[in-house]
């Protein structure tokens, strides 16, 4: 990112004016032990010449806004640091030479740090992991462009599918629905060349969420139906599933309760008593009834409390970001039957799960849960 980015990184988070930006930067240098920052008019001279390119950022500024939402932010003017190809060749020899070292042990080794990447995720949230991700899936994209055809380039493909589509994912929880779609874009192209129709299929449905975050339920709905129609039969039951599953949440968000009661219905059959041993996926009996739950309480049905708090109970400690979210459910559930110190409560550890999962996204909905809950106590 540069500074140049500002107006839409704060347009995704709801914020319109300089002010509430100067405020976050306060924030944020208060947490980082920084000192104090310029008076209210300067700072905002300063974001003006950022934001239009008249300014470097200064490694301070770059790492403040970083802190402000956990993406890196390049130091000084945009377009400054971008470097001159060679007249020689020279570069594209060392690329190719690169690649030609390529082989089952390399890709190995990537595909054990993308897990990694996913445990971190897990338990830190994207806004600590996403930079890290990002150079690795870079990393390997290199790697792929300049590979020649061949078996070990298909099956880097397929590792890079999978990297891809997790540094969308971990984009979408910083709130950047922008760059989630672009990174899903670069998981699907490397997914078709890699064939594996798993995979295809993952990182087509789950760009669908990037559609969710954006107000466009009815188009995600279209996507993951079309990702699960030309799976069908041809993947993993865990898959399957998945993609049921993942229909639901799509069409509950379109108020379709009793389409998305049947997705979830069939995603409950598919799902198999073992593991299939996809690594992109986790999905058992706690993560389907958290996903149940969720679309339950989407539809405003009081039945989502048994399944939410069940879930609660059998959920991975580790898996922080989806505690939140689970959490956040119950509280729309206790909200919508009307028990509203409950729903307060569940909202507090909601927030104080995001707050350590660094999860833009799930702060989002758990503002607007808490929203909506003073609008209706108030009338």
């Amino acid at each position: 990112m540069d500074a140049t980015d500002l107006p839409r990184l704060c347009d995704q988070r709801g914020w319109k004016n300089r002010a509430r930006l100067m405020l976050e930067l306060r924030a944020a240098a208060r947490r980082t032990n920084r000192g104090l920052l310029p008076d209210d008019t300067s700072l905002k001279r300063m974001i003006r010449e950022w934001v239009h390119g008249r300014r470097g950022l200064s490694p301070e500024y770059a790492d403040l806004f970083a802190e402000v939402f956990g993406v890196p932010f390049a130091i000084g003017r945009p377009g400054t640091a971008t470097a001159a190809p060679t007249a020689d060749g020279t570069d594209l020899v060392d690329r190719l030479s690169a690649a030609a070292t390529l082989d089952a042990s390399l890709i190995a080794l990537l595909e054990t740090q993308t897990d990694s990447f996913r445990a971190l995720d897990r338990q830190l949230g994207a806004a600590r992991t996403l930079q890290q991700t990002e150079a690795h899936v870079d990393q390997m994209t290199d790697l792929w462009r300049y590979a020649l055809p061949g078996t070990h380039r298909a099956t880097l493909a397929a590792a890079l599918a999978e990297a891809s589509a997790l540094a969308g994912w971990q984009a979408l929880d910083i709130g950047d629905s922008h760059k989630a779609w672009s990174h899903h874009e670069t998981a699907k192209s490397a997914a078709r060349e890699s064939g594996d129709r798993s995979i295809i299929a993952h990182v087509t449905a789950q760009q669908a969420y990037a559609l969710l975050d954006s107000g466009r339920a009815s188009d995600a709905v279209a996507l993951v139906r079309h990702a699960r129609t030309e799976a069908d039969g041809r993947v993993p039951a865990t898959l399957r599933s998945w993609l049921w599953a993942a229909e639901a949440e799509a069409l509950a968000a379109c108020g379709a309760a009793g389409p998305a009661q049947d997705a979830l219905d069939e995603a409950g059959r598919a799902l198999p008593t073992q593991d299939d041993g996809l690594p992109f996926l986790f999905l058992n009996d706690v993560h389907l009834a958290r996903w149940r739950g969720h679309c339950l309480a989407r539809l405003g049905k009081t039945e989502a409390i048994q399944e939410l708090t069940e879930s609660v109970e059998h959920l991975d400690p580790t898996f922080t970001r989806a505690a939140a979210g689970l959490r956040c459910d119950l509280a729309l559930a206790y909200s919508v039957r009307g028990q509203h110190d409950e729903a307060r409560t569940e909202a507090r550890a909601a927030e104080a799960l995001a707050a350590r999962a660094s999860s833009a996204r799930q702060r989002r909905r758990i503002a607007q849960l808490v929203m909506s809950g003073e609008g209706q106590s108030g009338r």
